[in-house]
């Protein structure tokens, strides 16, 4: 069940401890896709909630496999007050073309008409590969609101032709793999939203400063060891289970288990992951 009474804790540890000041709900991590519509509402009110004064962007995700429930859920996010919402495509019935996924997302972002519109990119899971590059060209003129994208995949190619494409800087690509981000800041990325950012957000954050002074070598080194920790825990079998595992022992806070058909992480990789993450020494430690 979802445990709401905890998402303050979770509100306080992000700003205080992490210097994470933006939120993306009901994604990925947060199990969307495996939640009641009822849920995602109480999730998301809770959020903007506890968030009020304190985050500065709240996106709520509100993809969902039938076009009804994400009109219901971008409805409600703008009620609410979301400063953002991203929808991902639906990944049953596939839009095979451009056309048709533009036709999808028009009808969501139009429920919300006030409110900042992400396309989620994440063909990993979605197996919808439409270029994002592909997807921008006259985007704006069918749907008004279009921010950005968050931009989940490991095409370095396509998320660099789009940014070429976006000379104005009038979008968003916020990337979604962690242990690649540095890349796609080298090619224009302006932001990212990911799972490790939950319990690194605070050495992610002096990546993108050392990036941005610039100093690559520190940049590098802050990208390295993120990656040593996710090679590391990738082998072992690392997915949203095993991450609510290491934001649990890392913050304190019980991010509690997944919902079937994941299963939660085992205890021998929550003694393998803590010991590899206690090991580490970030360089701003000494």
């Amino acid at each position: 069940q979802i445990n709401l009474p905890v998402i303050r804790q979770y509100v306080n540890y992000l700003v205080n401890e992490q210097n994470v000041k933006n939120v993306f709900v009901n994604g990925t991590t947060g199990e969307g896709l495996s939640l009641s519509i009822q849920e995602r509402k109480q999730l998301a009110e809770e959020w903007m909630c506890q968030g009020k004064d304190k985050l500065d962007h709240v996106i709520i995700h509100v993809g969902a496999l039938n076009l009804p429930d994400c009109q219901e859920l971008a409805r409600h996010a703008a009620a609410i007050g979301a400063g953002g919402i991203a929808v991902i495509a639906p990944f049953f019935f596939k839009p095979s073309s451009k056309d048709e996924l533009v036709a999808f997302l028009q009808k969501v972002a139009s429920e919300a008409p006030e409110v900042p519109f992400y396309y989620y990119h994440i063909p990993p899971l979605t197996g919808v590969k439409i270029r994002v590059e592909e997807l921008l060209d006259g985007i704006k003129a069918q749907i008004p609101t279009f921010q950005g994208v968050k931009f989940s995949d490991t095409d370095l190619l396509d998320l660099a032709q789009c940014i070429n494409k976006n000379e104005t800087g009038e979008f968003e690509f916020l990337y979604g793999v962690d242990e690649q981000l540095l890349g796609a800041l080298a090619v224009g990325a302006n932001g990212a939203v990911g799972s490790t950012y939950n319990y690194l957000g605070r050495q992610t954050n002096l990546m993108l400063q050392a990036f941005a002074k610039p100093d690559l070598a520190l940049a590098q080194k802050y990208q390295f060891l993120t990656g040593e920790f996710l090679d590391f825990v990738i082998k072992l079998g690392f997915g949203v289970a095993q991450t609510k595992a290491v934001m649990t022992f890392v913050s304190g806070i019980p991010m509690g288990p997944p919902r079937l058909p994941l299963i939660d992480a085992s205890s021998e990789f929550i003694v393998k992951a803590k010991a590899k993450l206690d090991s580490i020494v970030w360089p701003d430690s000494d």
